[in-house]
């Protein structure tokens, strides 16, 4: 049973990482694989449509699982892509990479309503825009972002 919920979390897990990164909003691959399995094994316990204690030490495998998953996604850098997946840049310098947006089911609309949320008018008013692993669409404006400016403190009065 614990090898089963494993598998199944795996294929799971591959499947939300095919998919696109915003139709799951905030939540990582990882954290919607989880809920969805281990909401399913919980029901299924509940109801008495699965064996109690075998099921509840799958559900175990899998809290414990997800959590060295997660670990393991910080340590290391290529595991956490294919895990999280990345930050995708959609606008580079003003231009716009419809390449990129369609690759990642976006549309001209979803990236204008991102810059207006920001509150600018269009792409040439942006120096970056990215797609982030959690579907934020973040955007950068010009004059910012510069890995040579150092940020402003503000002094306590």
């Amino acid at each position: 049973m614990s090898l089963r919920a494993v598998l199944v979390f795996a294929v799971g897990l591959l499947a939300v990482r095919l998919a696109a990164t915003r139709a799951f909003g905030k939540w990582g691959a990882l954290d919607i694989i989880f809920a969805v399995i281990i909401g399913s094994n919980l029901s299924r316990t509940l109801t008495g449509g699965a064996p109690f204690m075998p099921t509840l030490c799958a559900t175990l495998v899998l809290v414990a699982l997800h959590a060295l998953l997660a670990r393991a996604a910080t340590r290391w850098e290529a595991f956490g892509r294919i895990a999280k997946g990345v930050n995708v840049c959609l606008i580079r310098e003003g231009e716009v990479d419809e390449k990129a947006l369609r690759r990642h089911g976006l549309g001209m609309g979803d990236l204008s309503a991102a810059i207006r949320s920001a509150g600018y008018a269009g792409p040439e008013a942006v120096q970056s825009a990215y797609l982030e692993r959690n579907g934020d669409i973040s955007i950068i404006p010009h004059g910012r972002g510069s890995p040579d400016r150092k940020p402003t403190r503000k002094s306590a009065a």
